[in-house]
C-alpha cells in the first residue's frame, strides 16, 4: 500500500500518536510517517505518508501551510500554549482593532522569527523541549521564516483569531508572543487548527474513526503518489 492521507487529527493526541494508530489499520510492515509535527493541543491537518510515499516527506514538509488560530493577549505560559500555566500581564490594557490590524501586518512577508524554547529544534544534539523541561538553559537564535498573509477573524479583548497562510519553520506559537509583545503586552496560543498543507485541505481530510470504520486505501488521495515538483502558495 503506497500513497497520501490527509487525517484531520484530533485534539488531545501527539502527532506520533496518531502515525502509531493508523499503522495498526495497514498491512503488516508497512512504513508510514509523517510530514509536519501538531502539537497535542492541536487538530487539523496531519499528513501521513505510506510506503513508497514516505520519500515525499521533505516535499510536504515545504508546502505551504494555513492555521485558524486563537490567540489570548495580556497573559502567556511558558511553553507558548494551554499546555503549561498562565501568567497574567496585571498592567495589560485592551488595544483598539485599529490597532491590532496594523500590528498584524508587521508579521507578513519573510520575518525574522525567535523559535519557542519549547520546540523539538536540536541544541547541541538534544531537544531543546528536553532541555527545557531539565531546567537547563536554552539558546536558541532567530530564524527567517515567510509569512504570506494574516487575516485578522475576530477580536475581542482579550481574544484574537487570525487565519495565518506561511512557510515552512514558521511557529504560531512565537507568532502569538510576538504579537503580544508588538502591542505592549504577552501574548500566547489558546487552540490551533491547521487548514492545509499544500494540496491537503481540512475539508477533504479524514477522521481516525473514519479509518477505523473503513480501512485506510479508500481514503488515500489519488494522484498524489509521485513527487510534487514544487511548493507553491
Amino acid at each position: 500500500m503506497t500513497g497520501v492521507l490527509n487525517l484531520d487529527k484530533p485534539i488531545g493526541i501527539s502527532s506520533a500518536r496518531a502515525v502509531s494508530r493508523v499503522k495498526r489499520l495497514l498491512p503488516r510492515g508497512t512504513k508510514i510517517g509523517h510530514a509536519g509535527t501538531l502539537d497535542p493541543f492541536a487538530s487539523g491537518v496531519l499528513v501521513l505518508l505510506i510506503g513508497k510515499a514516505t520519500r515525499l516527506s521533505e516535499q510536504f514538509m515545504s508546502e505551504p501551510k494555513r492555521y485558524d488560530a486563537t490567540v489570548k493577549l495580556g497573559a502567556t505560559t511558558e511553553t507558548l500554549d494551554p499546555e503549561s500555566e498562565e501568567v497574567v500581564d496585571g498592567n495589560a490594557g485592551a488595544a483598539d482593532v485599529e490597532l491590532v490590524g496594523e500590528v498584524l501586518t508587521r508579521f507578513i512577508g519573510e520575518i525574522q522569527q525567535m523559535p519557542p524554547v519549547y520546540s523539538a529544534l536540536k541544541v547541541n544534539g538534544r531537544r531543546a523541549y528536553a532541555m527545557a523541561r531539565a531546567g537547563q538553559e536554552v539558546v536558541l537564535r532567530p530564524r527567517a521564516v515567510s509569512v504570506y498573509s494574516i487575516e485578522l477573524l475576530d477580536y475581542a479583548w482579550p481574544t484574537l483569531r487570525v487565519r495565518v497562510d506561511c512557510g515552512r519553520g514558521t511557529y504560531i506559537r512565537s507568532l502569538a508572543r510576538d504579537i503580544g509583545l508588538a502591542l505592549g503586552t504577552t501574548g500566547y496560543l489558546t487552540q490551533l487548527r491547521r487548514t492545509r498543507v499544500g494540496p491537503c485541505l481540512i475539508d477533504a481530510a479524514v477522521t481516525l474513526e473514519h479509518l477505523n470504520a473503513n480501512g485506510v486505501e479508500g481514503s488515500l488521495l489519488p494522484g498524489l503518489q509521485t513527487t510534487p515538483q514544487t511548493a507553491s502558495n
